[in-house]
């Protein structure tokens, strides 16, 4: 097997150059002991990766990818698992100290991070290639740029626009501008607020992002007070993630 087709249901775009799947690896802390590689594909990051002293894992959707790593990787071939990695439960596999890293297909990278979110106990650090775009957001600080997951991402890491990958760098070519993004988790445990209503909140400010938060939280009970006042004229792009703690801990359903 000299390649694998990259099959567009499983939204793959096939890294190429081995300068930048370095350079992608090279992000890892060098204390990262369990990784898991989402989707490596035809092993372009893998290659880098099974030559740290790491515990690596790799997960991947296609039949075909796998056999090709088998092949050509066979110092790894009992490491894969053949797994949807939506539905896959991390907390079978890990207790603590993971790191994710991967070249993420570009239709379910949102909800990669929401899943790595639910498992923020244990997942350290995730280095991810994601739509410039989705990555430019992740990594806001203010304005227009961003989104729901700004908010919930930074409340629990810190965020790192690492570099842009260019386009002729895939197998196929994609549509869209690419970016490398590092996440690094923070040392909050616990945010000071019920963290499923702290989500509720920020999902339904920018859900209607257009309106002041005092119209888009209209199905919550809202108390009334200066501080909530002065951030509930505002729009949610407006608000930083403290901000949003201090709305959670104002409001009740």
């Amino acid at each position: 097997m000299n390649r694998v087709r990259p099959k567009k249901k499983f939204g793959q775009h096939f890294l190429i150059n081995k300068d930048i799947a370095q350079r992608i690896t090279d992000l890892l802390n060098k204390e990262s002991k369990h990784v898991l590689e989402i989707g490596p594909g035809m092993g372009i990051l893998t290659q880098f990766l099974a030559k740290k002293r790491i515990n690596l894992q790799l997960i991947e959707i296609d039949q075909e990818s796998i056999t090709y790593i088998q092949k050509n990787y066979p110092r790894i071939r009992d490491r894969i698992i053949l797994y949807d990695f939506l539905k896959f439960n991390i907390k079978d596999y890990y207790k603590e100290n993971l790191s994710i890293i991967g070249n993420f297909p570009y239709n379910i990278s949102s909800q990669i991070l929401f899943k790595v979110l639910r498992n923020k106990d244990i997942i350290i650090e995730v280095i991810g290639m994601f739509q410039k775009e989705v990555a430019q957001r992740i990594c806001a600080k203010e304005g227009k740029n961003k989104g729901i997951l700004t908010i919930l991402v930074q409340a629990f890491y810190n965020v790192e626009y690492c570099f842009n990958v260019e386009k002729e760098y895939f197998n196929p070519i994609p549509n869209v501008e690419s970016a490398i993004i590092k996440l690094t988790r923070n040392k909050i445990k616990n945010i000071d607020c019920s963290e499923d209503l702290f989500f509720e909140v920020v999902k339904k400010g920018y859900n209607q992002r257009r309106k002041t938060l005092r119209n888009a939280l209209k199905s919550f009970s809202l108390k009334d007070n200066l501080r909530m006042k002065s951030l509930l004229d505002l729009r949610a792009e407006q608000l930083s993630v403290e901000d949003f703690i201090t709305i959670t801990n104002n409001v009740q359903k």
